[in-house]
This record gives C-alpha cells, sequence and structure tokens, in this order.
C-alpha cells in the first residue's frame, strides 16, 4: 500500500472517532450533571531512515536524521469534571454539588455507583431514588404526611410532619470523591463506577476535605459548551476533508504511474 494512503486512513478513522465523541456532547447538552468527553490521539510508530545524531564522518552527525511517520490513533477519552451551571429550580428533591464529590446510588445488583444528578424522587415506600429508581445511599426514609422538606449544605436531611412544627432529622447525605475522577467508568443512566484508575472512593460530609456543599432546590447542569462543540465539528470536518483529499492525490499519483509504465 502507498504509504500516504496508509496514513490518511489513519486519520480518517480518528476524525471519524472525533466526531462521534461531539456527537454524544451535542446529545447530552441538556443533560443534568453530564460531564463532557475529550478525545486524545497520539502518533504511531516512526519508520527511521537515517538515525538523528548518526555519524556522517569522522567529525559530524545527522542533525536530525529522516523519520516517517505511520499516522495516528486515538488513545482514549479523557471526562471533564468541571462544573457545570447551576439551575434554579425550586423543587425541594433536587440537589445540586457545588463542588467536588458524587452522590451515591445503590445499583440493582448491591454495588454502589456514583452520579452529579441531583434529581432525586420518592418511591412508593417514601425513600429517596433516583430518576431510575435505584436507592441513594446512605438510604433515607421519609415519615408519612411530611409538609417540608431540608437538605443543608452538609448533606443534613430533615422534615416536619404534619401535626409537629418541629423538625426532624432523618439522615444525612454524603458525597464521595476521588484521587483520579477521570479514572471513572461511564456505564450511562448519569452513573459512574470505580475502577483501578480512579482510586478508591473517599467518603465524608459534604462541605470537608475538598468536597463541594449541597444546593437544595437546584441542579447542575450540562458542562457540555454547544458553541465550543460546534467549533470543533467543523474543524474535524476539515480535517476529515484534508484526509480525503491525500487518498484522492495519492490515487491519482498511482494512477498516472501505472499509466505511464
Amino acid at each position: 500500500m502507498h504509504g500516504a494512503l496508509h496514513v490518511a486512513k489513519t486519520g480518517l478513522s480518528a476524525q471519524d472517532t472525533q466526531l462521534k465523541v461531539i456527537s454524544n456532547n451535542l446529545a447530552n447538552v441538556s443533560t443534568v450533571g453530564f460531564k463532557k468527553d475529550r478525545l486524545e490521539f497520539e502518533d504511531l510508530l516512526y519508520q527511521i531512515r537515517r538515525q538523528p545524531g548518526a555519524a556522517t564522518s569522522e567529525d559530524s552527525q545527522l542533525p536530525s536524521g529522516l523519520q516517517l511517520g505511520s499516522g495516528v490513533r486515538t488513545v482514549g477519552t479523557q471526562k471533564l469534571f468541571h462544573t457545570g451551571d447551576m439551575q434554579i429550580t425550586d423543587q425541594p428533591f433536587d440537589v445540586a454539588i457545588n463542588g467536588r464529590g458524587f452522590l451515591q446510588v445503590m445499583q440493582p445488583n448491591g454495588d454502589i455507583a456514583y452520579t452529579r444528578n441531583g434529581e432525586l424522587h420518592i418511591d412508593g415506600e417514601n425513600r429517596l431514588v433516583t430518576a431510575e429508581g435505584y436507592l441513594v445511599e446512605p438510604a433515607i426514609t421519609l415519615p408519612g404526611e411530611v409538609t417540608n422538606f431540608s437538605v443543608g449544605g452538609d448533606g443534613t436531611v430533615s422534615v416536619t410532619v404534619a401535626g409537629d412544627p418541629d423538625p426532624q432529622e432523618l439522615g444525612q447525605l454524603e458525597l464521595a470523591d476521588f484521587v483520579n475522577p477521570q479514572g471513572l467508568q461511564a456505564v450511562g443512566q448519569n452513573l459512574f463506577i470505580e475502577t483501578a484508575a480512579s482510586g478508591a472512593p473517599i467518603v465524608g460530609v459534604p462541605g470537608e476535605e475538598g468536597r463541594g456543599l449541597l444546593k437544595q432546590g437546584m441542579l447542575e447542569g450540562s458542562n457540555v459548551n454547544a458553541v465550543e462543540e460546534l467549533v470543533d465539528m467543523i474543524t474535524t470536518q476539515r480535517a476529515y476533508e484534508m484526509n480525503s483529499k491525500v487518498i484522492s492525490t495519492a490515487d491519482e499519483m498511482l494512477g498516472y504511474v501505472s499509466q505511464q509504465l
């Protein structure tokens, strides 16, 4: 295969993957607590035709040599965990995390997952759950006939019930933090799970040890910037077109040679 054809093929594949990442970011521009992805590239192995620094005579060396690249590949995606815009909803069961940390969620298989989506609900047993019905950890169960529901900045959950003006403290929402949040594995449904790259969760009270505070009646929006993604889409499209042009040019060169010989 002509060398330029192979290099351009890797470029087309990389830009196609980049467009998929951009489209996923744009698709989730309104997803509560969504964190955008950034694709990471790296160049492939080089063919060393002339070694840099090789001796050309007894007293001289090659200043740069001759190195031919083999193209590009996608090496990974990175979640960017900067905080999204806070949206005021005035709904008592909406909770936003202002800073670092994740709410803990009990999955159906018994494993703990982590989320930035604080759009909570009440199930048929008066327990705090996510939109998918997964229990929030630590579990919070409300009594009957609640007239007021309150979540403090430190996660303290209090309620007022009919006939009793004094608030009752039901428990405390805790946040989990990680040494390397980018190492978490996204599993959909606004959930992440622990991996060896993320490290073990460090669970504690909101507002302590670098963890963020909870804000009731608010939600954290997606941190995707639609304008930035559209600009990246145009750049990706142009890069794809240029790699396609390389393939077309290499094909014309090969066609010229085959016709002349």
